[in-house]
């Protein structure tokens, strides 16, 4: 168990005269960490998909240490992209200064390399095949991963035609039969018992990465309660989408259900039915790519006190995503998910935007079959800036949309998991789980879904730091603050200048080669004159 005091700040506004009285406030918190890591499996809707396969693919070539040749030199399997796998965070500070840990290391997780897949689609090609149609991975990795993928085959999937497009008929040859919505139910449900029995893993996720749906309605009577949810299932309501029938089907099993597609699966009935069963659900839609960089670039601009005024971002993209969003319900999913990712930081500054202003926001997504996974995403920002002036900047990113996914994936079935470990209270208040809506996972989403009547946070900065102090909180550590105090008084510790000294120079020199670098991880350039981890002037050699 771990006991941290966490300080917040409150406001009030008095009556006369709207004074704002700002008071600081300390509560007491206990976490408790399950240790043991548990043997997990990771159900995929859409295993046969682009997403599926590659995330599939990356994780046996890392668990086989597969490398291969391409043109540019031999490839090496890797998590980049990974928060969990291929990310830092920062433990504390020494003599020689920061000291950053892998972020795995904060908490025991589940090890990519030791998950087991399994899961549906609505295709009946086998994963190797699936891989090869997908045109995502180097020749020379295919061959080497096709005689261990071409073994796993997805279960039959649901397919109601009316939720995708209708280019997608061709592809579903392997669905459950009939129209029976609740049967479709119990099949889902068996599948997920049938996979931990045979796979003698302990615990399983599920998540969706198929096709984008388009939006369901929202009715009273029909999916306001989970009583009318289940009942509407029951009659095969023509609104229940497939989506919302297997994130049922998950909840009844216990087991945690993450939406990685923007379509709004999570409707007031299957919400209050996860909190009833206190199962976790996690979305929506996975932020990879564009949608990453436009929720960190505009929290620069408004905290700048630079004033964005039109947005515009296009795609295009030959992938069968693209093929799907290509018809208009289905893009309309999309472009809700991704147009209000910059709401919370317009709505942070009242100076820049009066009531209800926002930045014009316009979203395209274009069908270009030649380019295949390779989406070529390209943005246009105008803002407004002092004595009238304008500020334009136009940036074109190349996203291999399955490779950025992958460790996205990851990342939410491992994150999930430790959440599920994670227990706490408030001073003397019995111990908890988080909300049945894991806001925690929101760095990974385009449209976080969080708890009724809670703040939505796009910006990136704060979305990480919630996970990352978090996960202090849980070993007993203090939320990372950046005052950096201890080096800004006028008495400073031996070893926080730029001029080292020789005994700190020296212990830098003896360390691992990662930490000889400019002194104490500052930039290097003092008072006009660069220093060497040495100490010497380098205006001197």
């Amino acid at each position: 168990m771990a006991l941290v005091t966490r300080t917040e700040t409150y406001v009030a506004v008095e009556c006369d005269g709207g004074k704002l009285i700002a008071r600081p406030e300390q509560t007491v918190y206990t976490f408790r960490t399950e240790r043991s890591v548990p043997r997990l499996g990771v159900m995929l809707v859409g295993w046969g998909g682009n997403n599926g396969s590659t995330v599939t693919s990356a994780v046996l070539a890392n668990k086989l240490g597969l490398s291969w040749p391409t043109k540019t030199g031999i490839q090496k399997a890797n998590y980049y992209g990974s928060i969990t796998q291929a990310s830092t965070v920062l433990l504390g500070t020494a003599d020689s200064g920061d000291v950053y840990l892998p972020f795995s290391s904060l908490l025991p997780m589940v090890s990519p390399n030791d998950i087991v897949f399994d899961g549906w689609d609505i295709s009946s090609l086998n994963l190797a095949e699936s891989m090869e149609r997908a045109q995502v991975l180097d020749y020379n990795l295919q061959t080497q991963l096709r005689p261990h993928m071409e073994k796993l085959k997805p279960r039959p999937s649901i397919y109601y035609p009316d939720f995708i497009a209708a280019n997608q008929a061709d592809r579903a040859d392997n669905v459950i039969s009939g129209t029976d919505k609740w049967r479709h139910l119990e099949q889902i449900r068996e599948d997920i018992r049938d996979f931990k029995r045979s796979s003698g893993v302990d615990k399983v996720i599920v998540l969706w990465t198929a096709n984008t749906e388009r939006f369901c309605d929202v009715k009273q009577g029909l999916n306001d309660t989970a009583e009318n949810l289940l009942d509407s299932i029951r009659k095969s309501e023509s609104e229940v989408s497939p989506s919302t029938v297997f994130a049922v089907a998950s909840i009844l099993e216990g087991v945690t259900y993450i939406n990685g597609s923007p379509q709004n699966t999570f409707v007031p009935g299957l919400i209050q039915l996860a909190e009833q069963k206190r199962v976790f659900i996690a979305g929506d839609d996975f932020k990879s790519g564009q949608t990453k960089i436009k929720s960190v670039l505009v929290d620069f601009l408004v905290s700048a006190g630079i004033k964005p005024t039109s947005i515009v971002s296009y795609n295009h993209l030959g992938n069968n995503d693209g093929k799907n969003l290509s018809a208009p319900k289905q893009f309309r999913s999309k472009e809700i998910s991704k147009s209000n990712v910059v709401d919370d930081m317009v709505n942070s500054n009242h100076i820049l935007y009066g009531h209800r202003e926002h930045p014009n926001h316009c979203v395209v997504i274009k069908y270009v079959p030649y380019v295949g996974d390779s989406k070529r995403a390209m943005d246009e920002y105008t803002s407004e800036i002092m004595l009238g002036g304008r500020n334009t900047i136009v940036l074109h990113n190349t996203c291999e949309d399955s490779l950025l996914a992958s460790p996205i994936i990851l990342d939410l079935v491992i994150l999930a998991e430790v959440c599920e470990r994670i227990t706490f209270r408030i001073g003397d208040e019995p111990f908890q789980r988080f909300n049945s809506v894991l806001s925690l996972l929101s760095y990974l989403c385009k449209a976080p879904l969080v708890p009724h009547g809670t703040p939505v946070v796009n910006a990136l900065f704060r979305q990480r730091g919630c996970i990352e102090n978090i996960f202090r909180a849980c070993v007993g550590l203090a939320p990372i603050n950046h005052m950096m105090l201890e080096h800004k008084h006028e008495h400073l510790k031996q070893g926080s200048l730029p001029d080292l000294g020789v005994d700190v120079a020296n212990k830098i020199e003896n360390e691992s080669p990662i930490k000889k670098r400019l002194c104490h991880g500052l930039n290097g350039v003092s008072n006009g004159h660069q220093v060497l981890s040495s100490g010497d002037d380098f205006a001197e050699k």
